[in-house]
């Protein structure tokens, strides 16, 4: 059973736990395969990269969409040819397709995605609207304990 500790991350973030949790739990349900091993880590304040191994994958193999606050992952092999492949002793590099997703926070956006080495690496930011940013409020005091007037007497002299 493979589990991932998000604890040290529960402590610096806020409002990200839920997203920890549920990527951790979407990930690996009960029958869950697991294929292919991806890390998540925190790059900046509100930064995060998955880093998915795809090893044997091509760019114009994979697919990612982000649609309601889902990231879906999929990869389809591309059909070879027999010819070209000698015959295989032993076969550890997977070939097969999969498709995996990852359930984002609110405000969360996939900004990039790159594929270098083998690993996959999608970048996300959580983008918090201005409207929904906390903001500080000054807090005034009056200097003068004078009551304040709120009418001005009229003097004989105004009257004309």
């Amino acid at each position: 059973m493979r589990h991932v500790d998000f604890s040290p991350l529960y402590r610096s973030t806020v409002g990200f736990d839920r997203l920890f949790s549920m990527l951790d739990g979407l990930g690996q349900p009960e029958q869950a395969q697991a294929y292919p091993p991806y890390n998540i880590e925190r790059t900046g304040e509100n930064a995060y990269r998955i880093t998915m191994a795809v090893a044997g994958f091509d760019e114009n193999e994979l697919s990612i969409e982000s649609r309601a606050n889902v990231l879906t992952v999929k990869a389809e092999k591309a059909d070879e040819t027999k010819e070209s492949e000698g015959e295989f002793l032993y076969r550890g590099i997977a070939k097969r397709a999969f498709e995996r997703r990852f359930q984002l926070a609110d405000h969360v956006e996939v900004q990039n995605a790159s594929l270098k080495n083998g690993l996959l690496h999608i970048d996300l930011l959580r983008n918090i609207p201005e409207a929904m940013k906390p903001r500080r409020i000054a807090i005034v005091s009056d200097v003068t304990d004078e009551p304040k007037q709120i009418e001005a007497q009229v003097t004989p002299a105004q009257v004309n």
